[in-house]
């Protein structure tokens, strides 16, 4: 019938023949998890069974993946059997995948609170002073908030055409959903502090040199994004946050404090570029339980004018 991990690989190989190195660097490592598990190298399609599937979940969480590590790896392998099976290399299975996790947990807190988000705003800290090397990193991440909680990765690849006068519009990397911003005061103010003075780059900011779709600017993007979070860090230990802070927190406070301001869950949706609602849904889950608890606290407030009457 065929060898799944044989057939897995040319996949792989595939996506990064045709440019798309990101997703093929996340079916490599599912791939690595998967001949971890099984042993060896040679998997017939007739062995992917349901308990297959499950064993290999139960492999990755004793292995002390996150259960959005195991998603990833179940969604990726989940869509390499379908591509074998309409290429006639698999047969179908009927809920092969339906008893392991392929959803998006949402169980832990990635957003800035208000306090935290507010010293990062500000650039006088009379009580913290943050070294001239991390002051980009910080103006980089600020930037990445007031765009609507712009991703990285599409900060990175932004061009310099991109922007006419106020107006950023770009492609969405992940989606290829085009966006139109129109700048803050106080984004274009960064904007012009940090662009790429460069003639000869078509990138807005000088985080790869390399030209689009190659695989150098792919490395490029990757070193830039490990010293980002690595910046960050450091930033967060100088500042004394609690909450972490990466490369996506940005865009979690930006969804987190636009849900707050009671702005519809389908405006930030379009907002940020999600490919459905529901992607949104998950980035306020955590958020949402709290916010009902807000919303109790406020209403038996407003009832208590009447206990005593009822209580007399």
């Amino acid at each position: 019938m065929g060898n799944l991990i044989s057939f897995m690989q040319k996949v792989a190989d595939g996506l990064q023949t045709s440019g798309n190195y990101g997703t093929a660097h996340v079916y490599r490592s599912s791939l690595n998890a998967l001949i971890s598990f099984h042993g060896n190298t040679h998997l017939p399609f007739r062995k992917v069974t349901p308990e297959f599937i499950k064993s290999f979940e139960i492999h990755l969480r004793g292995r002390g993946c996150s259960w959005n590590t195991v998603s990833t790896y179940m969604r990726t392998l989940r869509a390499v059997y379908n591509r074998a099976i309409e290429c006639r290399r698999a047969i179908y299975i009927p809920h092969l995948f339906k008893y392991v996790y392929t959803g998006t947990r949402a169980d832990r807190k990635r957003a800035l609170d208000n306090g935290e988000m507010s010293q990062l705003l500000n650039d006088s800290s009379p009580s913290t002073v943050i070294p001239y090397c991390l002051k980009k990193t910080k103006a980089l991440f600020v930037l990445m908030f007031l765009l609507r909680g712009l991703l990285f990765v599409d900060l990175a690849y932004l061009k310099k055409k991109d922007l006419d006068e106020n107006v950023l519009t770009y492609r969405r990397r992940k989606t290829g959903r085009q966006l139109s911003v129109t700048l803050t005061p106080e984004a274009m103010v960064l904007v012009r502090k940090y662009m790429n003075t460069d003639l000869n780059s078509p990138y807005l900011f000088s985080l790869i040199t390399a030209g689009e779709g190659t695989k150098e600017a792919y490395r490029e993007y990757q070193l830039a994004l490990r010293n980002f979070n690595y910046q960050l860090t450091s930033l967060k230990e100088i500042l004394g946050f609690t909450s972490d802070l990466s490369s996506y927190t940005a865009r979690h406070t930006w969804a987190t404090m636009a849900y707050y301001s009671e702005i519809h869950p389908g405006i930030i949706s379009e907002a940020m570029g999600h490919s459905s609602i529901m992607v949104t849904e998950t980035y306020l889950k955590p958020f949402r339980n709290k916010k009902i608890d807000e919303s109790n606290i406020q209403v038996i407030d407003f009832a208590k004018q009447y206990f005593k009457s009822v209580i007399a």
